[in-house]
């Protein structure tokens, strides 16, 4: 009997997702469902660690047939738990992380092969074609390792059951299980992986991941622009921040030209209308809206559109307030009211040509990077 384990209790906060990273969509599959529809055909029994609150919906996706555990703190955690519900007749055991959805069937097969082969424990692995250096805590370099002896290693790693049992006997924490394996001194072979088997731990790692699917990230770029003239009286927004002492411009909303330029070109990008269309005067309800309240909306919008944002960039354009001293503060507002999208702030003038240069207005020109 062969069972299987796939970790798939990890949060999804390196991918900037409010949501386990097993959830996350890959094409029309999340990717634990397709971390099990590759590892079904070769295995007898499947075991799923889950989030501590998402048993249920790991279950419906997981369907009947596959045990679901709540799992630990850490991963090597989660593996012990999910070892206890593994059949005791098993013989081997595949320990694959939902990250690496795309592991295909006939890498899990090799693995399988490989034990039965007599190997104990075998992990397929990619060689090394970057240039490595080993640093100090200086950050100083100590040795260059041969890259032509490493491998980037990658799952569904396989073990003999009791010896993989006999690892997780001691509780101890480790980055694969492999390194327990070892640890306890067992040989480790290192068979060929794939590409596909990529760890799936950014947006643009799953951007990549839809390559192999046949179903590429689509990417689309766009362009806005915004300019408003000065209005005694008026508080200044700017780049989603107050800034006291300083004139403010006239406007429907708060008049924030950095925002509205950012959210034009997220509508560009995604052909969601355009500034007006979304916000303009025949929405009364957005008279005075400050450029957090667009920005936030806008990323509503273009997420229903099927479009998460890559990054934008803002050029302000005007003689006055600087823009320096406030920049990081400014990046972390926008960024924020995007979800947490890379978010770039620049500054010019004109050298005293047009209504910014000679001071009688503010205006911004933005890009944006989205993709479907």
């Amino acid at each position: 009997m062969i069972a299987a384990i796939i970790a798939a209790a990890g949060s999804g906060e390196r991918f900037g997702a409010p949501i386990p990273k097993a959830l996350i969509h890959l094409g029309d599959k999340t990717l634990l469902a397709h971390a099990i529809a590759n590892l079904a055909p070769v295995v007898d029994q499947i075991v799923v660690t889950a989030p501590a609150g998402y048993e249920a919906q790991i279950k419906e996706i997981a369907g009947d047939e596959v045990v679901v555990v709540t799992g630990g703190a850490t991963r090597s955690d989660s593996v012990r738990i999910a070892l206890a519900a593994v059949n005791e007749s098993a013989e081997f055991v595949l320990v694959h992380d939902a990250a690496r959805s795309l592991a295909s069937t006939a890498l899990a097969q090799s693995v399988i092969d490989a034990l039965h082969a007599g190997d104990v424990a075998v992990i397929p692995g990619m060689p090394e074609v970057d240039t490595v250096k080993v640093v100090d805590a200086g950050g100083y370099v100590v040795s260059t390792p041969d890259r032509a002896s490493l491998r980037k290693v990658q799952t569904p790693q396989g073990f003999a059951y009791s010896v993989l049992k006999a690892a997780h006997s001691v509780p101890q924490d480790a980055t694969d299980d492999a390194v327990l394996v070892a640890n306890a001194g067992h040989m480790v072979r290192i068979i060929d992986g794939e590409e596909r088997a990529l760890k799936i731990t950014t947006p643009s790692d799953l951007a990549t991941a839809m390559t192999f699917i046949g179903n590429a990230q689509s990417f689309r770029t766009g362009v806005g622009t915004d300019a408003h003239a000065f209005g005694e009286g008026r508080e200044l927004w700017l780049a989603g921040l107050s800034w006291p002492g300083e004139v403010g411009v006239d406007g429907h909303s708060d008049g924030d030209v950095a925002a509205h330029a950012i959210c034009d070109a997220l509508f560009a990008a995604t052909s969601t209308g355009d500034l007006g269309s979304n916000f303009g005067t025949s929405r009364p309800e957005y008279a005075g809206a400050s450029g957090i309240q667009l920005l936030q909306e806008t990323l509503n919008i273009v997420t229903k559109a099927g479009y998460s944002i890559s990054n934008v960039t803002v050029q302000i354009i005007g003689n006055r307030p600087r823009i320096g001293a406030r920049r990081a503060e400014a990046i972390a507002a926008i960024s924020s009211a995007l979800g947490g999208a890379p978010v770039s702030i620049l500054a010019t003038t004109t050298d005293g040509m047009g209504i910014t240069g000679e001071g009688k207005g503010i205006a911004a020109i933005a890009s944006a990077l989205v993709f479907k």
